[in-house]
């Protein structure tokens, strides 16, 4: 039976780990927790995007209840030290080394988008019995993959998704897409590269096709990645993922036997926040706001573009990946 996976539920204490190049979360995610220097973010935060979508919000609606960063830590390559970060958004404690928040925090966001770099960084945490939130993607190769899932199987508490996930726009149709008939073809677009940023583009969709993917095949370049996917319910299933395409990121387009519907994404804060709010659920109940089996699929779409990719675009099956 579930049980919350903290002592003190409703008075939750976090630490925000990690940076890394052209991710912004230390910032965004501190901030929708503790709230944050208005003046201070518009003014020095290193991402603009990230003071734009804040400023939009009632200042009330932006810090989390019952759940705060108390301490963090910014080691990686990110370009901004954990000082600014915890000026920026409230922080009360920078420790020296990330291992200092064990006994002090409850649980811990790992905020970087390196997925090679995760066991490394998830290890002392898991070892210590330490609930961790990952930021997408968990990993990216099949030997971490595996690592991840035994730790899971042993009853860890590893949370990790894509805020694409939780994409208002896109929300009806992971409810019903009876009027579309069935699913035949879908297409959906992100920006920068496959390793970072083609989790949001297939973590987007997912609940809305489900689980089942059967191949991926990758014929892209690492700039302009062109990603086919197969699933058992016979849909097709193409990701692009080209550098700058970022007037693309978030464009879903979904055809079926009776219908078709084109959706774009727009509310990040929503996205964000709600990616956020699971997580605290999960640390409150000990319920998964999802199966972990999701994710682990997600992961082996993931490592397969990449495999397909540097294979000249052979259709690689997700048993083989499961193999590895």
């Amino acid at each position: 039976m579930a049980a919350p996976l903290i002592k003190n539920p409703k008075n939750i204490r976090l630490a925000m780990l990690g940076s890394s190049i052209g991710n912004g979360h230390p910032y965004s995610w501190s901030a929708m927790f503790n709230g944050y220097n208005k003046d201070l973010m518009t003014a020095e935060c290193p991402y603009p995007g990230i003071p734009a979508y804040l400023n939009k919000q009632p200042p009330e609606t932006v810090p989390m209840e019952g759940a705060k960063i108390t301490h963090i830590h910014c080691e990686g390559n990110g370009g901004f030290t954990a000082e600014h970060v915890a000026k920026c958004a409230l922080i009360p404690n920078v420790v020296a080394k990330a291992t200092d928040v064990i006994g002090q925090v409850d649980a811990v966001i790992i905020g970087t988008d390196i997925g090679g770099e995760h066991v490394a960084r998830a290890r002392p945490f898991v070892e210590a019995g330490v609930p961790i939130f990952v930021d997408k993607p968990l990993c990216d190769n099949a030997k971490d993959l595996k690592i991840f899932m035994d730790w899971v199987a042993q009853g860890k508490a590893i949370m990790s998704s894509s805020s694409m996930r939780y994409t208002k726009e896109f929300m009806p149709y992971r409810e019903s897409t009876h009027d579309l008939g069935a699913l035949r073809y879908v297409s959906i677009c992100t920006a920068k590269s496959w390793e970072t940023y083609g989790i949001h583009a297939l973590e987007a969709m997912y609940p809305i096709v489900g689980p089942g993917f059967i191949s991926v095949r990758n014929i892209g370049t690492k700039e302009r990645n062109v990603v086919h996917l197969k699933h058992k319910k016979g849909i097709d299933v193409i990701v692009i993922a080209s550098y700058d395409m970022f007037g693309g990121f978030g464009a879903l387009t979904l055809c079926g036997t009776a219908g078709q519907k084109q959706l774009s994404s727009g509310d990040s804060f929503y996205s964000f926040k709600t990616q956020l709010e699971e997580f605290v659920q999960y640390l409150r109940t000990g319920v998964r706001p999802f199966p972990f089996e999701e994710t682990v699929e997600l992961m082996r779409l993931v490592i397969g573009g990449l495999v397909s990719r540097a294979e000249n675009g052979r259709e690689i099956t997700l048993e083989e990946i499961a193999r590895m």
